[in-house]
């Protein structure tokens, strides 16, 4: 995912960035409320972290600012403030968990993690694009209402594909969310696999949908025109066992 980190600890910040960069996530890290919704108003992460007692506009502030933007994305609110009421204004304004200081990194990653499973459950039941077409309820695929036949590896492989339509995809990142492998492992499975999609692609004249992005992987295009983007998703892997004030 792309996470903003809004918090104003320094040390806990560049932390916090860290740990999430080592998931997987590519993470930009901002030190006040007002920089936060300037930065989510030119381009909204999928996920922001964000501290509640930061500088310039305070957190709750900031999600009573972002409007019917924060449905757009996920939130998971970090603070030491322990009052009931607030846990509820927050999560009334969109907030989607809370995190009390201190906390467990543990708990944070893992919450991040959750977050970002919902967001894959919370896409619709058919994906589309250019003609294809994918129940994901039936198990079918077609394109221009003819039906194409994919193994069950095949159809997660272009299930992903499809959910991230318009972002270039990392082999690293399909290892780890399409096949559950380590990112290092050595095997070009990703790689066959693509061209196992292709070749049935083909034989209704639609190969051309999966496009290789030198250097950084595969994507879906959402159209002919686009242009497309790189970032990662959430990968297992790193394990902290500090507590975070």
């Amino acid at each position: 995912m792309r996470v903003m980190v809004a918090e104003d600890d320094t040390a806990l910040s560049l932390f916090l960035k860290k740990a999430l960069e080592l998931e997987g996530h590519t993470v930009r890290a901002v030190a006040d409320g007002a920089s936060a919704l300037e930065g989510i108003q030119e381009d909204m992460p999928d996920l922001l972290v964000l501290d509640l007692g930061l500088p310039q506009m305070d957190g709750v502030d900031v999600l009573r600012a972002l409007h019917d933007r924060v449905a757009s994305m996920s939130v998971l609110v970090l603070t030491g403030r322990s009052q009931l009421s607030e846990k509820i204004e927050c999560l009334n304004l969109g907030a989607d968990d809370y995190l009390l200081k201190p906390f467990s990194m543990y708990e944070l990653l893992a919450r991040c993690n959750a977050i970002g499973r919902r967001r894959m459950g919370s896409a619709a039941g058919v994906l589309q694009c250019a003609g294809l077409r994918m129940d994901r309820i039936q198990r079918t695929v077609s394109y221009q209402e003819e039906v194409l036949e994919f193994t069950s590896k095949e159809f997660m492989l272009l299930e992903y594909l499809l959910l991230q339509k318009g972002r270039a995809v990392s082999r690293r990142e399909l290892l780890q969310n399409v096949w559950q492998m380590s990112p290092d492992a050595g095997t070009n499975v990703v790689d066959v696999y693509v061209n196992y999609l292709r070749r049935k692609l083909s034989t209704v004249g639609a190969s051309r949908l999966v496009q290789t992005m030198r250097g950084e992987g595969y994507c879906i295009a959402a159209n002919k025109n686009d242009a497309p983007r790189f970032n990662a998703m959430p990968a297992a892997g790193f394990h902290a066992a500090l507590e975070v004030a």
